[in-house]
């Protein structure tokens, strides 16, 4: 299971939650012991999400991160 911390980004792929669907990543802002807290790449609000309703969304490939490497030649 991949280890969530602050700053994390993640490009969202088609199947993700359709009320957030028009913002195309996500950063984290903070990881709780119960929940991870993100900001929307189109939008200055922040959501929460149960942490294990996170990681469901990562196995199920909705969620997928984004690298430095990726981050700095897009």
């Amino acid at each position: 299971m991949i280890s969530l911390k602050k700053n994390m980004e993640f490009k969202i792929k088609d199947g993700f939650s359709p009320n957030i669907c028009f913002s195309e990543s996500l950063k984290i802002i903070d990881v709780t012991d119960g929940s991870i807290i993100i900001q929307m790449n189109k939008s200055n609000r922040r959501g929460v999400f149960p942490s294990d309703h996170f990681y469901y969304w990562l196995n199920k490939g909705a969620l997928v991160e984004i690298k430095d490497h990726q981050k700095r030649i897009s």
